[in-house]
Parts: structure tokens; C-alpha cells; sequence
């Protein structure tokens, strides 16, 4: 039987501290499943369709992951309610710092209060990607391009201009003008 994990999160944008995440989970489980939240409380620069083409993009074609062992999809539900339909008996979260280990604890702890079968592993990304979050990659600057892409679609969002396509042709992840 194969061992199947959850990476469930925003990715709003997808961070090389994610893709490092990423990566140390597939030497843990068979399946990956990157699980993009569709909370409607919070505000986000990307719709979950195009965070999941976004993802999709950067793994399997920028990245050339294997696409049979990780599969990335969308969820409006409780995370261990999604990761029991999908079989998974562990959910993946990154830690940048010991800022984020508080919240994590505490949602580790409500996580293993509705279903005592999953477990957290909690993983670091790589020392030069762990200044970097999504909600910095989105403040950064009034020209930030997250996509630098053939058949380039431009929309503005904010004070920031974003390059986003369906095919990725150069590198992804938070290129400067």
C-alpha cells in the first residue's frame, strides 16, 4: 500500500521555499497530494484555478517533477476531511522560522483532535529560501512578475503587475522588472 501525504496551503504564489517543501516530502511518501485552499475569507492575488495551473506549470514543465507522484488540486473543506477521500495519512506543513511554529502547533493539535490517524510532519525549506513567504512575494514591489511566460496575459491586481499565461516558458517564481 502506498503512503499518500497532503501539502494543503494558499500557494498564493507558489514560493521556492514551497518547492523545497515539496521536494522533502516525496522522499517520505509515494503520492503527493499539494492541496490549494479555496478560503473564501481571505483575499487572494490568484484565483485556485490559476494557483493550480500556476503549481501544475512550475512543477511539470518548469521543474520536470513526476506527475504520477504528485497530483495538485483544489479544496473547500476541513484538511483532514480532505485528506481522509484522498487516503493520506500525513499532512505536510513548512516552517520559515519559530514565528510559524506556534500557529502550526496549534493546528496540528486541532487536526489530530478530528482524525488521531493523521499525522503532521512539519519540514523546513532550505536556509536561503525561508525569508520568502507569499504574502512578502506579493508586497514586494508596485513590479513584481511572477510569471515570465510565452503568450504573456498581463492583469493588475493591487499596486502589482503580474505576467501570467498558460505555458511557462522561462523561470516563475517572483522575477524583478
Amino acid at each position: 500500500m502506498s503512503k499518500v501525504g497532503i501539502y494543503p496551503g494558499t500557494f498564493d504564489p507558489i514560493t521556492y521555499g514551497h518547492i523545497d517543501v515539496i521536494r522533502k516530502s516525496l522522499k517520505i511518501v509515494d503520492k503527493l497530494i499539494i492541496a490549494v485552499s479555496e478560503d473564501y475569507a481571505k483575499d487572494y492575488l490568484f484565483s485556485s484555478e490559476e494557483r493550480v495551473l500556476i503549481i501544475k506549470d512550475a512543477l511539470f514543465k518548469d521543474l520536470k517533477f513526476n506527475n504520477k507522484t504528485i497530483k495538485i488540486l483544489a479544496f473547500n473543506t476541513l484538511t483532514t476531511s480532505f485528506s481522509l477521500k484522498h487516503n493520506a495519512t500525513i499532512i505536510f506543513r513548512g516552517l520559515r522560522a519559530v514565528s510559524d511554529f506556534e500557529y502550526e502547533f496549534q493546528l496540528a493539535g486541532m487536526n489530530k483532535q478530528l482524525n488521531n490517524r493523521i499525522e503532521t510532519v512539519f519540514l523546513m525549506s532550505d536556509p536561503e529560501n525561508q525569508v520568502i513567504s507569499s504574502k512578502f512575494v506579493k508586497w514586494s514591489s508596485e513590479e513584481t512578475w511572477i510569471y515570465s511566460c510565452k503568450n504573456k496575459t498581463s492583469i493588475k491586481k493591487s499596486a502589482i503587475n503580474i505576467e501570467i499565461s498558460n505555458v511557462a516558458k522561462d523561470k516563475y517564481i517572483f522575477l524583478k522588472k
